[in-house]
């Protein structure tokens, strides 16, 4: 009975009681379920089971009971080895950016802390202040990407809760919990602002999201020809959001409105002017060393010179190298945050494969592919909105496009209708799967951030904060599509 007790303790760790039980329930329940109704009914339960432990991400890391669940699923057949692999394999590009980009962006937080400290010091209207960090991060996307994006917003919130700690322990505490509560609800706002920009800047461009590369690559478009394609989509869509940005703060909607509060200005503002002459000197060359990198990184992101990850990995090199960061201690705390979540996004490619190969979403897709004109267009965005916000965007935008190429190829569809049809796929993928946070890698790297629980950042108070973008945008969107494209 001892050893029974000391083994259930090990497992899953700290995680309560209640949720251990539920992970070994669902790995009791899901072989009996294959076995009994078959894969379809089994995958979606598996599918239900994934989103839970991300839903519990502040309870346990998901990697674990997740990772748990995924290989249950492949030991009983649901996906081979090989189709996991292949979905690993084709996604390589974001596990690159994952250990590369977000590791370059860790030694550029002297630049950004900068910048975005002059923002949250100098805007004291916190509407102004929250419209200018979703201003920032669109624009961002839009010529960057979205994960790289919300690697340099985690960032910056996170050097801003390090600073307010640092600031509070030198001064002895003396800060309420009432004042830190209050703090910590103004940095949730602006993080999932900055969040929803990276998708209204990321739907528009050829390179703000990855599938947003494989629809313009089946398509033919070009940069430019992407964008234009998208303009009658992105503009109301962006307009809609940055006036939603405005509503939930004035009225004090849905989480947001929290100010910045007195007692954490003055320690932010103080801590920036009782620095020792050295260390501005010293941080002054740090920042045009960054500055340079900065304005170099975007070029080669906006000109794709090469894969995202790769000019992350050249980001990285270069700063750290004229920075004087050489030691192998330090340049791992670069990849302390990246590294679990690419773990993670590899079993999350195990639960696609079985998503795949169950062919969970073949109904639905079909079922669309019946109708005609711009009911289906309707339908198409709606539906790839819906499967995207349970699943992940870029699988459902794969599936999606390679059908409509498919059907194009056989002369089912007009070359006019398939193009008007890869706007519903990038739009519906991009817009609505801000729903939850699996239904893009950047809302997912946020709630498994080390930010996240400083901030009190859970699954739940994303979707809840998450809910006016998503009716607002999501129906502004299928407006546009309608009436407009």
């Amino acid at each position: 009975m001892a050893g029974f007790h000391t083994f259930r303790g090990l497992f899953l760790g700290a995680a309560p009681g209640w949720y251990k039980l539920c992970i070994v329930a669902f790995l009791i329940i899901n072989p009996v379920l294959f076995l009994t109704v078959g894969s379809f009914v089994a995958g979606w339960v598996l599918v239900a089971e994934f989103i839970f432990t991300l839903a519990m991400a502040l309870k346990c890391y998901p990697l674990q009971a997740g990772g748990l669940l995924a290989l249950e699923a492949v030991l009983m057949g649901m996906a081979g080895p090989r189709a996991v692999y292949q979905e690993v394999a084709y996604n390589l590009p974001v596990l690159l950016l994952l250990m590369f980009m977000v590791g370059g962006i860790f030694f550029m937080q002297d630049l950004l802390l900068a910048v975005f400290s002059r923002l949250l010091l100098g805007l004291r209207r916190k509407w102004v202040l929250s419209l200018s960090f979703c201003l920032a991060a669109a624009f961002l996307a839009a010529f960057l990407d979205a994960l790289t994006v919300i690697a340099v917003v985690i960032t910056v919130i996170g050097g801003f809760f390090a600073v307010y700690q640092r600031a509070n322990e030198a001064r002895g505490g003396g800060m309420g919990e009432a004042e830190l509560e209050q703090f910590r609800a103004f940095l949730r706002s602006l993080i999932m602002h900055a969040a929803v920009g990276t998708t209204l800047g990321g739907v528009y461009t050829l390179v703000g999201q990855p599938q947003n590369l494989l629809v313009g690559d089946i398509m033919g478009w070009h940069f430019v020809e992407f964008a234009r394609r998208m303009t009658p989509v992105a503009l109301p869509v962006i307009a809609a959001g940055l006036s939603t940005v405005v509503l939930v703060e004035k009225l004090r909607l849905f989480g947001y409105g929290a100010e910045l509060p007195d007692g954490v200005r003055e320690l932010l503002r103080g801590r920036a002017q009782t620095r020792e002459p050295h260390e501005i000197l010293r941080t002054r060359a740090v920042v045009t060393i960054q500055s340079v990198a900065g304005v170099l990184l975007i070029a080669a992101l906006a000109l794709h010179v090469a894969e995202v990850g790769l000019i992350g990995l050249a980001l990285l090199l270069t700063v750290t190298a004229f920075t004087g960061v050489t030691e192998e201690k330090r340049l791992g705390q670069a990849f302390h945050e990246a590294m679990p979540f690419a773990a993670l996004l590899v079993v999350f490619f195990a639960v696609v494969a079985v998503i795949q190969q169950a062919g969970l979403f073949t109904p639905v897709i079909n079922w669309v592919l019946h109708f005609e004109g711009r009911v289906q267009l309707a339908l198409l965005y709606a539906s790839n909105g819906l499967l995207s916000a349970v699943s992940d965007n870029v699988f459902v935008a794969t599936v999606y496009i390679k059908q409509l190429q498919d059907a194009f190829a056989a002369q089912h569809i007009s070359r006019e209708q398939f193009d008007l049809l890869a706007v519903a796929v990038n739009s519906g993928t991009n817009i609505p799967s801000i729903a939850t946070p699996n239904g893009q890698a950047a809302f997912l790297f946020l709630l498994t951030s080390g930010v996240a629980p400083l901030i009190r950042l859970s699954y739940l108070r994303m979707v809840w904060m998450a809910l006016p973008y998503t009716v607002v945008l999501t129906l502004v969107g299928l407006l546009a599509m309608v009436f407009l494209v």
